[in-house]
């Protein structure tokens, strides 16, 4: 009996995460150091809004949060979205996560975005980006490239763009 609830503990568990590989990106979480690169390369104020479109466990959300920003994490994965809403629960509710899409999402009201995503997303974000963001827009990719953009910096595999 209870070997056969853990069989079906581990198959769903598994389909959660291959379903997020289809749509998205696998979960990889991204190291200390590149998140301390990509926060201090967006350099936001306090009060400024961070949008992480894939949030993975949402380190990067809450390191945000602490820094006096609002995060919002994007995030296919509900265990990772469950488990991001746990760790953030001290972060004085900077940090939202939505489980959804953020192919769907409106980038309207984000300072700066965060991703590490394949390529693939990146070929398409920038059409995002500049139907929906109207001022100024600060991008840092981890590890991946937007196409036909040059970086306006960059530090340990993190590039950082400025939009418009």
């Amino acid at each position: 009996m209870i070997l056969g609830i853990l069989i079906i503990v581990i198959i769903f568990i598994f389909f959660v995460f291959a379903f997020s590989i289809v749509f998205g990106a696998p979960y990889v979480p991204t190291l200390r150091a590149q998140r301390k690169a990509a926060l201090d390369l967006l350099d936001l104020k306090k009060g400024q809004t961070l949008y992480e479109l894939g949030s993975g466990d949402g380190s990067l959300l809450i390191e945000a949060a602490a820094r006096g920003w609002k995060a919002v994490g994007y995030e296919l994965n509900p265990i990772l979205v469950l488990i991001t809403r746990y760790r953030a629960r001290r972060s004085h509710g900077r940090v939202k996560v939505v489980w959804g899409n953020f192919w769907k999402a409106d980038f309207g009201s984000a300072d700066a975005i965060f991703i590490f995503q394949l390529d693939r997303s990146m070929k398409n974000l920038e059409a995002k980006i500049l139907a929906e963001k109207k001022g100024r827009l600060k991008i840092a990719s981890h590890a991946f490239k937007i196409p036909g953009k040059k970086p306006a910096r960059q530090k340990d595999a993190v590039f950082l763009y400025i939009y418009p």
